[in-house]
């Protein structure tokens, strides 16, 4: 790869995240979850990139590369899961709490 080609990569990828956080910032706070959810599917599908990428690849570079999107993306997608898992509790009705037994109560 040449200069010129990372430098253009590095600035797309720059863009890219300025782009998505600026986006992100305007959702309101009750799209976050189905939003999660869509980025979770996202990452998966960054995932199934990552390790074609990883399977067919020659060179040592692009084998690190292939590799550190791997594990970028396992964490990515496992970790979103478990957020989102946790912001869909949240939403869920707490368990009503069983009346005190005649003994127990204070007196």
């Amino acid at each position: 790869m040449t200069a010129d080609v990372i430098i253009s990569s590095l600035f797309v990828f720059a863009l890219a995240g300025f782009l998505g956080f600026t986006v992100i910032s305007k959702v309101p706070k009750l799209l976050h979850t189905p939003l999660m959810a869509l980025t979770n599917a996202l990452s998966a599908i960054a995932l199934v990139g990552s390790l074609l990428v990883l399977g067919y690849t020659q060179t040592t570079y692009a084998q690190v590369l292939g590799f550190i999107a791997v594990v970028a993306s396992t964490i990515n997608v496992v970790g979103g899961f478990l957020i989102t898992d946790r912001m869909l509790r949240m939403f869920k009705p707490a368990e009503r709490r069983k009346p005190a037994a005649d003994g127990e109560a204070g007196s």
